[in-house]
């Protein structure tokens, strides 16, 4: 088999961007190989067929062309939802400030955030990445690589620019080592139902 049939069929059939690293661990050869054989491939599907390569997330993930979207949205038919504004405002205070704790979270908005959070975890946007070395030992948090998936940015380096500066300085680092890779949700962010619930 050809490597670039391998890299190809594991992209397909995977649920989340894979790493460059990843691939090349998984098929056992080097790294150099397996970078080359992604931009091959992303041009051979960029010319032919309904299928493209993208970068996201921090990886390499097979999907189609946007000009498949509304037929392929008509086949699936996903359940939409929207993130309520207290759950946006919850997920814009952690992206911008993590790692961060509950209490500083709640500081920033003036309420208390304690069921949005709860949400954004259960929706695996936020996960907690370590305690704060302070009295009590606080939980921190931080997005995840889903974060990243379902808002299409490639890091935390693409947020916008909402401080008068980078917002990868105001973060710190640009993906902790300790965010998971996490597999698409079902449901998307683009249409849209509000979520019920206090903040």
């Amino acid at each position: 088999m050809r490597l670039i049939d391998k890299v190809e069929a594991v992209l397909f059939i995977a649920d989340s961007p894979l790493t460059a690293d990843y691939l090349a661990s998984l098929i056992g050869v080097p790294i150099f190989e397996v970078e080359d054989v992604l931009e091959r491939l992303g041009g051979k599907l960029q010319n032919n067929g309904p299928l493209q390569l993208i970068r996201i997330a921090g990886g390499f993930q097979v999907c189609t062309k946007p000009e498949y979207a509304d037929l392929v949205a008509q086949f699936l038919q996903p359940q939409k939802h929207k993130l309520s504004r207290s759950l946006l405002e919850v997920l814009a205070v952690v992206a911008y400030r993590q790692p961060i704790t509950m209490g500083e979270i709640d500081e920033i908005r003036g309420v208390q955030s304690d069921y949005g959070l709860r949400q954004l975890v259960e929706k695996r946007l936020v996960v907690e990445i370590g305690r704060k070395s302070s009295p009590g030992r606080p939980l921190l948090y931080g997005t995840t690589q889903q974060f990243l998936h379902t808002f299409n940015l490639q890091s935390l380096e693409e947020l916008p620019d909402i401080f008068g500066r980078k917002a990868f300085e105001a973060i710190g680092s640009d993906l902790p080592p300790e965010q998971p890779a996490l597999p698409t949700l079902e449901s998307e962010t683009g249409g849209l139902v509000e979520e019920e619930g206090a903040d």
